[in-house]
C-alpha cells in the first residue's frame, strides 16, 4: 500500500485517463517502488510518501476484514491525503484514496475508496496473468501452491475507471472473489 500527503490541486491519477507508468505497475504487479520514487521527487507537491513492506511474507497480505497501520506526516501546505494499492486477485484492479482532505481536528475521518480498473489490461482472470500467492484456483499438480502468474495480459480499456468486480470468466472464481464497492475503509486519525 502507498500512502502520500500532498497539496490540495493535485491528483495522482484521473478518471477517464490513461493510467502513469507508476500506476500500471502499483495495479498490475502490486508494486508500489516506481510510484513511490516519483512521488518522493515532487517536493514541491508532494509532502512525504510511504509504503508498506511488500511480500512475502505473505502476511505482509491485508486481507478481507484485516487491517493495517500507516504513520504519515502532513499538514500545512501538504492538507491532502492519497492512500493506494493493488486489488488481489485482478490482472489491473486497485483501490484507492485520492487527494482526501486531512483531518484539522482530532476527531477521526472516516473514508471509504472504491476498486478502480486502470485499463491497462483486460480482465482475463486468468492465472497466468495475475500474480500473487496461494489461489485455490490456480492449484494444479504442477503448481500445489496456487501461485498466481504475471504475465502481461495487454489490451486494457485504455483509461481508469471504476472496476467491474470479478465475473468468472478466467480462472478465478466470482462466487468467491467478487465484490460490491466500497472495498476499503480508511480511518484517518491525528496524532500530534
Amino acid at each position: 500500500m502507498l500512502v502520500a500527503t500532498h497539496i490540495d490541486g493535485y491528483n495522482i491519477f484521473r478518471l477517464g485517463e490513461p493510467a502513469s507508468t507508476q500506476l500500471r505497475t502499483l495495479a498490475e504487479e502490486g508494486n508500489t517502488g516506481p510510484m513511490l520514487f516519483a512521488l518522493s521527487g515532487m517536493s514541491e507537491l508532494v509532502g512525504e510518501v510511504v509504503s508498506t513492506p511488500a511480500p512475502p511474507p505473505l502476511d505482509r497480505l491485508t486481507s478481507p476484514g484485516k487491517s493495517i497501520s500507516v504513520s504519515i506526516h502532513g499538514g500545512g501546505r501538504f492538507s491532502r491525503i492519497s492512500v493506494m494499492a493493488m486489488l488481489i486477485p485482478t490482472n489491473d484492479a486497485f483501490f484507492a484514496i485520492d487527494a482526501a482532505e486531512l483531518p484539522r481536528s482530532e476527531k477521526a475521518v472516516t473514508l471509504y475508496a472504491p476498486a478502480y480498473d486502470s485499463g491497462t489490461e483486460r480482465n482475463d482472470e486468468l492465472c497466468s496473468s495475475i500474480p500473487g500467492p496461494g489461489f485455490a484456483e490456480c492449484v494444479t499438480p504442477s503448481n500445489p501452491s496456487g501461485d498466481g502468474g504475471g504475465a502481461q495480459a495487454g489490451q486494457g480499456e485504455g483509461f481508469i475507471h471504476i472496476h467491474a468486480g470479478i465475473h468468472g470468466n478466467g480462472n478465478m472464481s466470482a462466487a468467491m472473489r467478487d465484490w460490491r464497492n466500497p472495498v476499503a475503509r480508511i480511518t484517518i486519525r491525528r496524532t500530534s
